[in-house]
């Protein structure tokens, strides 16, 4: 008899395209077997074929997806490959399930752009909303449906390799950021050939473990959980994002993998989301290790009913899961469930109806590294650069300049420039730093380049060359900082200061009496005291991808006036971390002149360089807040508004931001809490008013029994062009009727 209804259900493929995506999940499913549901639900990796760019399914798992034991891959790409691996679950299979391929596509597939943390730093979402909607584009076009992106960890310790992934350590630009970065990737249909599902990672508070240690223990409140590391993924969520990862850490006790708090009470039951969610990279087997699990069998068990969808390489739902539902462990329904979610987002990317559309090779030879992506990937890097500092107007230089050094580690690094998670970037399309100069300057100055020092060696045999090539130069270019392998996953840090004896080198050019301009390439902020005090101009570049020289050279050189502003706060030591600027008031809080105050008696508190700081070529003086009232009730709105002057002779951009306080709660609050910015142009001379309409819900907090609620009282606004430098004005907001 079921062979009948399959009979029926094939030849009616067509017809069933108009009805709805729950009707026909609901028909396919009450044809599949136990062993077909299983198989939706786990997630192989592909291995690399010597000698090729592409990648496939290893041997063994190729029978699997004639049985449809498997329903997705990671590492699976290449538009020619995914249509031949595609072409055996729809011809070979018995349900003709299609297959989806996902991938790491963190900034980029083969064009790649600044890493996120570099992004953020322009704060400009629609610019972080083009970057992915270009990288969707790109990878779509190799047969990629899916990306493990974007990671919206909170990050407040920079020691944490994967600082690098995300969008910095404040949860309303993390939360910003997180939406655009959806929009990007998933556009406004996912039928569209253009698309990728997005995964918002990593659920949750992965950024919090406990010493900056990658896959560490997170132990923190549920005022900060639900106030600091949640709001990214509901915005997440709230922009229609298909799919979360569970993280690798436990959270108070709990892995997140085995958490039906997180997957079930509040990413289900509270947001409603309606996607399905995968395990990282075996974190279902690793529950064995966190001790919650005596074996692979108990953990597929605990992550299943505790709400994990898909498990991504552990083998455990493939092993086990049959028989924990035949022994009522997990029940039939559960396992439904995780199937539906799964079914919905293949039929919603349209691979039912079309499930080659991505395979085009032609599509592929012209969207792979086109002109469009190369130059927004430019574009893209050199509105993500910060300028720390620029003593005397230093920057920009002259491209009537006669005489530079281009010194430095990173100067001539291609490889280095991708920063990690390259995807299939390839150093050969990069654009070195000292490519970037010489295409500026097109032979009209003569460039003396010295490597100097490797990055985290030893040896100053160059130091004499590097300085000669000092001598001789009017300016010097001095580019330093960490290898690409130093950031990203597992690349932690207890020392931030620069590797290496890099910081010797800054300091030999220094004694050149030459004017000096730092260039920084890294992924997590660095504690450069001696630099800072002492060069002439700094760059935080972060690593900003294939067209890293030639953005940076625009920058250098005035073809663009810097805009970027920091995401992250840089502390002058990592004896200061964890540092931010949202943090709480202590009863003594910290006094100069007062010996039992909140500080250090061998450094201040304040940080090198705090949240939101970023310079310009131009100066820009800020007026006087002014609202629209004085008292505010519950329920109604508050325009604020602030003229704002360009008082340089460079047009530029501005971001101006918008912080508030609670200067009396029933529950402590943070000295200042972000809750809007801008990004305006300014013409040289000119006078721009920017405005800003906070509702009321902008005020809300997590009262003593955790209800999300506004509390009359008096309120500071903050406006400035940092977290630091702010001009303040004070609301009361009180209970209407």
């Amino acid at each position: 008899m079921k062979k009948i209804y399959l009979i029926i259900f094939l030849s009616s493929m067509l017809a069933a395209q108009n009805r709805t995506v729950d009707q026909r999940v609901d028909s396919l499913l009450s044809l599949m077997t136990l062993e077909e549901k299983i198989g939706q639900t786990v997630q192989y990796s592909g291995g690399k074929v010597t000698g090729t760019k592409s990648a496939r399914p290893r041997n063994e798992h190729i029978e699997l997806i004639r049985k449809g034991k498997v329903g997705s891959f990671l590492n699976v790409f290449g538009a020619n490959t995914t249509a031949e691996i595609q072409r055996i679950a729809i011809e070979e299979s018995r349900l003709k399930i299609p297959l989806l391929f996902g991938m790491d596509i963190i900034h980029g597939y083969k064009t790649i752009f600044p890493v996120p943390i570099a992004e953020a730093s322009s704060w400009d979402p629609e610019l972080v909303k083009l970057s992915a909607s270009l990288q969707a584009e790109e990878a779509s076009s190799a047969g990629i449906h899916w990306t493990f992106s974007p990671m919206v960890d909170i990050a407040r310790d920079p020691r944490w390799g994967r600082v690098v992934e995300g969008s910095g350590e404040d949860p309303f630009l993390g939360s910003v950021m997180a939406e655009h970065r959806v929009y990007g990737y998933q556009g406004n249909n996912l039928e569209d050939p253009k698309t990728i599902v997005a995964c918002a990672k990593h659920f949750a508070a992965y950024g919090g473990a406990e010493g900056g240690r990658d896959y560490n223990t997170v132990d923190i409140s549920e005022r900060t959980l639900m106030e600091i590391y949640l709001p990214p993924f509901k915005k997440a969520v709230e922009a229609g994002v298909g799919t979360l990862m569970s993280s690798f850490n436990e959270i108070n006790g709990i892995p997140s993998s085995a958490n039906p708090l997180l997957l079930n009470r509040i990413l289900r039951d509270k947001w409603n989301f309606n996607g399905f969610v995968v395990s990282d990279w075996n974190s279902i087997g690793e529950l064995i290790q966190h001790g919650i699990a005596a074996d692979l069998k108990g953990a597929a068990g605990l992550a299943l009913n505790s709400g994990v969808d898909m498990d991504m390489e552990s083998d455990a739902y493939f092993d086990y899961l049959k028989s924990l539902i035949e022994e009522g462990v997990v029940s039939e329904e559960t396992l439904n469930q995780s199937v539906i979610r799964i079914l919905k987002i293949k039929f919603r990317l349209g691979l039912f109806d079309e499930p080659f559309k991505y395979c085009s090779s032609e599509r592929e030879s012209n969207t792979v590294l086109n002109e469009k992506m190369i130059e927004t990937a430019r574009e893209v890097a050199k509105r993500s650069i910060v300028l720390l500092k620029n003593r005397n107007g230093l920057l920009p230089l002259s491209k009537k300049i006669n005489k530079i050094a281009i010194i430095g580690p990173l100067a001539d690094s291609k490889d280095n420039l991708l920063g990690p998670w390259k995807a299939e970037g390839d150093s050969s399309n990069v654009i070195s730093i000292l490519d970037g100069v010489k295409n500026k300057l097109a032979n009209s100055a003569q460039i003396f380049y010295e490597k100097g020092c490797s990055i985290n060696g030893e040896s100053r045999n160059g130091f004499e060359l590097a300085r000669s090539a000092a001598d001789q130069s009017d300016f010097v270019i001095l580019c330093v900082g960490e290898s690409r392998q130093m950031s990203g996953e597992a690349r932690n840090r207890t020392n931030i200061d620069l590797p290496g004896i890099q910081e010797d080198l800054v300091k030999e050019m220094h004694k050149s009496g030459k004017p000096v301009i730092v260039v920084l390439i890294n992924g997590r902020p660095l504690s450069i005291n001696w630099i800072s005090e002492n060069v002439d101009a700094i760059l935080e570049a972060w690593f900003p991808g294939i067209q890293t020289g030639n953005a940076i050279a625009d920058v250098l050189f005035g073809d663009y006036n810097p805009s970027a502003k920091l995401p992250v706060t840089i502390p002058r030591s990592v004896g200061q971390i964890p540092i931010y600027y949202n943090h709480k008031n202590t009863g003594r809080p910290y006094n100069p002149d007062s010996f039992y105050t909140s500080g250090y008696i061998d450094s201040g508190i304040t940080p090198l360089y705090p949240f939101g700081f970023g310079l310009s070529y131009t100066s820009f003086n800020y007026g006087k807040i002014k609202t629209d009232k004085i008292r505010m009730a519950i329920g109604d709105s508050l325009r604020v508004n602030i003229d704002i002057t360009n008082s340089g002779k460079y047009d530029g951009e501005e971001v101006v931001q918008l912080y508030i306080r609670d200067m009396v709660g029933s529950v402590t609050r943070p000295v200042k809490e972000l809750k809007d910015f801008r990004k305006v142009f300014i013409r040289s001379g000119e006078v721009a008013r920017v405005e800003f309409v906070l509702s009321s819900d902008q005020f809300k907090f997590y009262d003593a029994d955790m209800n999300y609620v506004v509390e009359p009282g008096k309120f500071k606004i903050f406006i400035g062009p940092d977290s630091v430098n702010l001009e303040e004005t004070e609301i009361e907001v009180f209970r209407g009727n």
